[in-house]
């Protein structure tokens, strides 16, 4: 008699929150995860403002990531205090959590969010960066510091950037998932439409041409977005707070939003497979981050 057959592995779906300070990196490993670029990324403290959810299937397991703000210490505006509520009710309904810092590297900011976490969730940490420690030997130390902070149930050490690391992620997290139906088809990236993704590469070409020369509160509005077959017609406005903000943004001779909106085009061009058209304006909207009228506006939750 021959053997019976094995049982088919069980559908495993969960839900994973990616948290750490600004600019750790949280980002740049939720667009590798998912395969594409669905999170916006710049060296600007607070890039990503929404809680934007990606999805990845690897075998029986699907994976539905939650990018959350960076939780900001610093200042106490209505934008800042709706980033975090956003990343404090992300990890109220997860079933695991990244916890991303820098490899080898462990600060206040980092001690501030780590004190946020849920203790009867499984915590993973995410050592990233890896590529950028030059002494591996000063790890371990490192290691046994982290470990006596939290009981983390399982420390990787990866780069965002390698794709063997991502994959290996994958393998380690999938038994953190329960044992449930997938909440989304098998190909499905993320749950956020293409308006959206397009008021956010705006956003993120805006941050990464004006640098420093920008004040953090500056956003984007999606006035028009029509689909006519391969072709999509968009009308945006980049929000600031001031007058010289504004010439900022539009540069010499209106050189800079040019710029701005020609790198958008490409980029979703590329991204959807699609032609776009695209108009940007910019507008003064004095104190709208400190406003929570305009923030619910502007689409903050």
């Amino acid at each position: 008699m021959s053997a019976p057959a094995a049982a088919p592995a069980p559908a495993r779906c969960g839900l994973v929150a990616i948290v750490g300070r600004p600019n750790v990196g949280k980002s740049t490993l939720l667009n590798a995860l998912v395969g594409q670029k669905i999170s916006i990324t710049s060296k600007k403290a607070q890039t990503t403002r929404h809680r934007i959810t990606g999805v990845r299937t690897v075998g029986e397991s699907q994976f539905v990531f939650v990018d959350t703000p960076g939780f900001q210490m610093k200042h106490g505006t209505a934008l800042n205090r709706t980033l975090n509520r956003t990343v404090l009710a992300s990890l109220a309904d997860v079933d695991a959590v990244f916890f991303v810092v820098e490899a080898g590297r462990f600060g206040l900011d980092d001690a501030k969010v780590l004190a946020l976490l849920p203790h009867d969730k499984p915590v993973l940490l995410i050592a990233n960066k890896l590529d950028a420690v030059i002494r591996r030997n000063d790890m371990l130390p490192w290691l046994k510091s982290m470990q006596e902070r939290h009981a983390f149930a399982e420390y990787v050490p990866m780069s965002a950037q390698r794709p063997a690391d991502v994959e290996r992620l994958f393998g380690i997290a999938a038994r953190y998932l329960p044992e449930q139906a997938w909440l989304y088809e098998e190909d499905a990236l993320t749950d956020r439409s293409e308006r959206f993704i397009a008021g956010e590469i705006i956003r993120e070409k805006l941050f990464r041409l004006t640098g420093d020369e920008l004040p953090y509160a500056s956003t984007v509005v999606i006035d028009k977005f029509e689909e006519e077959g391969e072709l999509r017609r968009i009308a945006a406005t980049i929000v600031v707070e001031r007058d010289n903000h504004k010439g900022m943004v539009i540069g010499q001779g209106g050189e800079r939003l040019k710029r701005i909106g020609s790198e958008a085009r490409q980029e979703l061009e590329q991204l959807w497979g699609a032609r776009v058209f695209l108009e940007l304006w910019v507008a003064v909207r004095s104190g709208w981050a400190d406003d929570e009228s305009h923030l619910r506006s502007y689409g903050y939750e």
